[in-house]
C-alpha cells in the first residue's frame, strides 16, 4: 500500500509563508474601517476612571465621542454604561473637563446663536414636556456655555453623530443619571 505523500516544493514553501504574514493584516482589514480608524465594535473599551481624575468625588462622567458610550460612576464607585448620541461634527463639541453646575426637569430649549445662525427658521424656545424638545426629559447643565447632557425625543439619533455639540441619551436612561448624579459632579468629554 502506497501512501500519499505531500510534496513540499520551494514554490508551495513560499506561497504558505506569504500566506501566514499576510493574515494578521488582512484580520485587521476586516476589523477597521477607512484610513484605519476602528469600527465601533471592534474599538470599544471601558474606560477607567483613574486614567482621568484623582478621586471619584461626587461621582463622575466620562463621554467618549468615538465609541458612543457614557460611564458614570457614582461616590460608592458603582459604574454603568449608557450609548449616546454625539456631536454631527468634531467642531461642534468641546472635549476635556468641566463639571455638572445645574440640573433641569423637563428643561425648556433654545438654540444657541450659531444655530439660529445656520437655521433661522428654528423657534426662539420650545417647552419643556413639548414633544418637539430636543432636550428630552432631564438635562444636565454643564460649565461649559451651551453644552449639555440630555435626554432626547428622537431615539433614531442615539449611536450615531447627530447632535449640534450635545451628548444624548435615551429619556429612560438620562432619567437614571440625573437622579444619580448630584450637582459638582467630574465630567471629561473625549
Amino acid at each position: 500500500m502506497v501512501k500519499n505523500r505531500i510534496q513540499i516544493t520551494r514554490r508551495k514553501l513560499l506561497a504558505a509563508t506569504a500566506s501566514a504574514l499576510a493574515a494578521p493584516s488582512l484580520v485587521f482589514a476586516q476589523s477597521s474601517g477607512s484610513g484605519g480608524v476602528r469600527r465601533n465594535v471592534s474599538s470599544f473599551a471601558l474606560h477607567s476612571w483613574q486614567d482621568h481624575f484623582d478621586s471619584i468625588g461626587k461621582g463622575i462622567i466620562i463621554s467618549d465621542t468615538t465609541s458612543k458610550f457614557l460611564q458614570h460612576w457614582t461616590t460608592n464607585g458603582e459604574m454603568r454604561l449608557y450609548p449616546t448620541s454625539v456631536p454631527l461634527t468634531d467642531e461642534l463639541t468641546k472635549r476635556g473637563y468641566t463639571t455638572v453646575i445645574e440640573k433641569r426637569e423637563n428643561p425648556s430649549w433654545r438654540p444657541t446663536p450659531s444655530m439660529r445662525e445656520r437655521n433661522p427658521e428654528w423657534p426662539e424656545v420650545i417647552q419643556g414636556g413639548d414633544p418637539e424638545n430636543p432636550l428630552g426629559t432631564r438635562a444636565l447643565y454643564l460649565s461649559w456655555t451651551y453644552y449639555r447632557i440630555h435626554g432626547t425625543q428622537d431615539t433614531r439619533k442615539i449611536g450615531r453623530k447627530s447632535s449640534n455639540g450635545c451628548i444624548g441619551l435615551y429619556n429612560e436612561q438620562i432619567e437614571e443619571v440625573y437622579e444619580r448624579t448630584p450637582i459638582g459632579t467630574q465630567v471629561k468629554l473625549i
